[in-house]
């Protein structure tokens, strides 16, 4: 079955997915830590439309519940609790260009023709959507871990792994119609603890390096005075 086939909410399905994938690219690209936050947003709201339609078109109820959660959570606090760490660390106006972005955003397409060689084989050809929803779904994780391996400011690798856990959830409510409601709620819950955790580590950096450049803790090394010494020196205070 080819796409233009399709029903048309699984159509718009799949449009939803590919603009998800695409602010995965956005998110990945950003300078600016703000606006790769607000970019996370709109990726969540995305994600809790994808749930809403998907709930349309199958009749199944209890993902009106998880549409609006997901709206919530992913879309208004997460990014709530995000721009307020921002403003507490004193990083609103926080940019970080990539080292090689051209070379980035090509390891990004690489994913993606990745993500849909690794899917053909594995789903039947006459499940079109379930074999591009799959396909879309692990670009956007893999995505994110590039974005995790490629930035050093631990606020844009925390983007990253909420946007692969995006991906997981955009694959689990599209390819099976959606997950038991206790499940979806357990998800959510462990992703806000997560949250609030990273928000704890964050200052704890912050503290100890007077930075959230997680590069310098490759340059850290620990120091084998006992008494008032700091275990996260650098290696050139060490020899001061």
């Amino acid at each position: 079955m080819t796409l233009a086939l399709l029903p048309l909410l699984q159509q718009f399905v799949l449009l939803l997915a590919a603009l998800v994938m695409f602010l995965s690219f956005v998110l990945l690209a950003q300078a600016r830590l703000i606006s790769a936050i607000h970019s996370f947003a709109w990726q969540g709201a995305l994600v809790a439309a994808v749930t809403l339609t998907v709930a349309v078109a199958g009749e199944t109820h209890h993902l009106y519940f998880s549409a609006i959660l997901t709206l919530a959570l992913k879309a208004l606090l997460i990014p709530w609790m995000l721009h307020r760490l921002t403003r507490r660390l004193g990083l609103e106006r926080h940019t970080e260009d990539l080292h090689w972005p051209t070379l980035a955003i090509m390891a990004a397409v690489v994913l993606v023709i990745f993500s849909y060689w690794l899917v053909t084989p594995m789903v039947a050809q006459g499940l079109a959507f379930t074999r591009n929803i799959i396909a879309v779904s692990l670009a956007v994780v893999l995505i994110g871990l590039l974005m995790m391996v490629v930035r050093q400011q631990a606020v844009a690798q925390v983007l990253g792994f909420m946007s692969m856990e995006n991906g997981l959830f955009l694959a689990a409510v599209s390819a099976t119609a959606g997950m038991p409601l206790v499940v979806e709620l357990g998800v959510a819950f462990d992703v806000l603890v997560a949250m609030v955790l990273f928000g704890v580590f964050f200052f704890q950096i912050r503290e100890s390096i007077d930075s959230l450049d997680v590069d310098r803790l490759n340059r850290l090394t620990e120091t084998a005075d006992p008494v008032g010494a700091n275990p996260f020196a650098t290696t050139d205070e060490v020899s001061q």
